[in-house]
Order: C-alpha cells, then sequence, then structure tokens
C-alpha cells in the first residue's frame, strides 16, 4: 500500500472514531435529560454506562410500543374522587391508604394504557415517561413493604402516601389531558 492510500485510511478511521464519540456522547445526554437520576440508578444497577444506556434504550422502545393515552375526563375526576377518599382514609387507616393508593395508581397506569405487571417492571416503564417521579414510586413501594413486615411506622407511611401522591397526579395529567411530563417538555422546548 502507497503513502497516500496509508494517510487515507488513516484519515478515514479517525473520522469514524470521532463520529462514534460524538454519536455516544449525544446519545448520554439525551438519555440522561430524559431520564434524569434514574439514568444514574441504571448506571449503578448495571455496572456500567453502556448496559445502562442499552437498558434504558430498550424501556424507551417497549413503552412507544404501548397505546399510552390522556384519561378522558370523566375517569380523571372519578380517579381524583377516589384518592381524596384514599387521603381521608389515612387518617384512621395509614397502612391501607396506602395498599388503596397503590391499587389506584395501578388503576390508573392501566387505564392509561401501561401493562401492569411487576413493580420492576411498572417503575422501569413508568421511568420512560414519568423519570422525575418514579423515584418517588419505589419508595413508597419500599415503604409499604416495610410497613407489610411491621417495620415501618406512620410518619413513613405519611411519606409514602406523598410518594403516591406526586405519582399520581403525573398519571391524571392536567385538566386538557396533558400529562405533567409533556408539560415539563413543553415549557423547557419554550426556555431554549
Amino acid at each position: 500500500m502507497d503513502t497516500t492510500a496509508i494517510i487515507i485510511v488513516a484519515a478515514v478511521v479517525v473520522i469514524v472514531a470521532i463520529g462514534v464519540a460524538v454519536f455516544m456522547q449525544r446519545r448520554t445526554k439525551t438519555l440522561q435529560s430524559r431520564f434524569g437520576s434514574e439514568y444514574d440508578r441504571t448506571v449503578d444497577e448495571t455496572g456500567g454506562r453502556m448496559k445502562a444506556e442499552r437498558e434504558l434504550s430498550q424501556r424507551a422502545k417497549r413503552v412507544e410500543s404501548f397505546d399510552i393515552r390522556p384519561l378522558d375526563p370523566n375517569d380523571r375526576m372519578a380517579y381524583i374522587e377516589r384518592w381524596r377518599g384514599i387521603q381521608a382514609q389515612f387518617v384512621d387507616d395509614p397502612g391501607a391508604a396506602v395498599a388503596g393508593a397503590d391499587r389506584l395508581l395501578g388503576e390508573v397506569m392501566r387505564k392509561r394504557g401501561y401493562p401492569v405487571a411487576d413493580f420492576e417492571q411498572r417503575a422501569a416503564d413508568l421511568s420512560v415517561d414519568h423519570a422525575d417521579v418514579v423515584d418517588n414510586y419505589r419508595a413508597a413501594h419500599e415503604i409499604a413493604m416495610r410497613h407489610d413486615r411491621g417495620d415501618a411506622g406512620t410518619e413513613d407511611l405519611r411519606q409514602a402516601m406523598i410518594h403516591c401522591r406526586a405519582l399520581f397526579e403525573d398519571l391524571v395529567g392536567l385538566p386538557d389531558g396533558r400529562d405533567r411530563q409533556t408539560q415539563r417538555e413543553e415549557e423547557r422546548h419554550v426556555r431554549h
């Protein structure tokens, strides 16, 4: 091979390497922006950035295949009324209120179009469009499990209700049918 050919091949290799690096960096920033703290949690859980990014990309692709839809106004109002009842129940029976909140979250998720499999799959699916509150959901679930073992008191259960409320409000969305994640994305777009 002559010197010119070697230089051309080397230049092409360098350009491709730079392109791959730029693509990977852009992908990382996009995933970090979309998933927030869930990105870091997944990196820790999977043991590396590449595995985490592959996992998060697969989650996003999985959720894109769902028929996620806003609640119709009547369903939305019915769920809000049920939530109010669950909150009122907290005074007399905090454990039952947290269990009721969890069941209601499952119903709202199902109505919106999320499959409601085991808890970890639900949390993973929610992390795609509700990354800001999925940590709350995990924390509430952990408290509920501790309560079942007798290791969580009333203050813990109050915190679980606060966590559940954050996800509930995100899932029921705004009166115009948009969910809070869509609103946040629209606000970010306007600012930039």
